[in-house]
């Protein structure tokens, strides 16, 4: 009998937890549209970072990984080094959300905090690198086996079914909207595919209309912490600039309203970069009257201090 051996695909499809799509009906009488979620707060570590993550530790043959985070990648690449047997250390602003810095702990990671106004992410990730020869380097966005994992998530909307007009997706630095559109390529499927960006961090947006890569100054301190990104990646930025129709701009309180409005609605734990996609769906909501849409709720790795106030707000 002939022996199979699993491809990567194949590999990460066994890994993976599918999405799971909700037809939320309360909120589509809301807004106006058909509204499905995909939401990947059920995904490993609570997020679709695990797909990336577990893609590059499984496709590359370093044993140590060395990445910035916030706090999602981190869990995702502590996980997925814990069950492919290497290892990691993660570099997370000092005011990363408690319970994301005890769960890279938790899943094995080595967490190093900085204070960011002080020492920057790349900085201190390329001296912690200097310090362990032979170890990776990864971005958490950046890089082309992040975008190859995200896209089994394009793949899983292209395959679920449901013909959806557009598809609105959380961005910070562009892994996810980049991978959602190799996965909508790959599987000729056509849909309007646009990103929703937290307003006081907007790099993407203003790149999107100036045609090149327009970073923040400064790292933005959104509520939306998956989004606290200086600019979009230089591989992801060539899918975005041809693939998104628009990346729409979303205010603080709107965010914390997504979030309040996923918990009521369809009984959503969600983080507020979880919540972008709806959030900007409720803030442009003429732009999808009469429209499928689904929106991707990225992650549910939330402080409950801060969903607390949120909720109760």
């Amino acid at each position: 009998m002939e022996h199979h051996s699993p491809t990567s695909a194949e590999r990460l499809r066994q890994a993976l937890r599918p999405t799971t799509f909700i037809e939320a009906r309360r909120l589509s009488q809301l807004v106006g549209c058909s509204v499905i979620l995909a939401s990947e707060t059920f995904q490993h570590t609570g997020s679709f970072k695990f797909r990336a993550a577990f893609n590059v530790v499984m496709q590359t043959n370093a044993l140590h990984f060395i990445a910035a985070s916030s706090g999602n990648f981190g869990q995702a690449l502590a996980y997925a080094c814990q069950l492919l047997r290497k290892s990691c250390t993660v570099v997370m602003p000092s005011t990363s959300a408690r319970v994301k810095i005890d769960a890279v702990r938790q899943y094995g990671g080595v967490v190093d905090l900085i204070d960011v106004s002080v020492t920057s992410r790349a900085d201190r990730v390329k001296r912690l690198a200097d310090l362990r020869p032979g170890a990776r380097i990864v971005s958490a966005y950046d890089d082309e086996l992040v975008i190859d994992g995200n896209a089994s998530l394009g793949e899983e909307l292209a395959a679920s079914g449901y013909k959806f007009d557009c598809v609105i997706v959380p961005i910070g630095g562009g892994g996810l909207a980049a991978g959602i559109l190799r996965g909508l390529e790959r599987a000729n499927y056509i849909a309007d595919v646009y990103a929703a960006e937290p307003y006081i961090a907007n790099d993407a947006a203003r790149s999107l209309r100036a045609g090149r890569i327009i970073a923040n100054e400064i790292e933005p301190q959104s509520i939306a912490d998956g989004a606290r990104t200086l600019s979009v990646g230089h591989c992801n930025w060539p899918i975005l600039k041809d693939g998104l129709v628009d990346v729409l701009e979303v205010p603080e309180l709107k965010i914390e309203d997504g979030v309040r409005t996923l918990f009521s609605t369809a009984n959503l734990k969600v983080e507020p970069t979880g919540a972008l996609a709806v959030a900007a769906l409720a803030s442009f909501r003429g732009l999808f009257f009469g429209r499928k849409v689904c929106c991707i709720v990225s992650g549910g790795n939330v402080d409950p201090q801060v969903y607390a106030q949120i909720i109760r707000r």
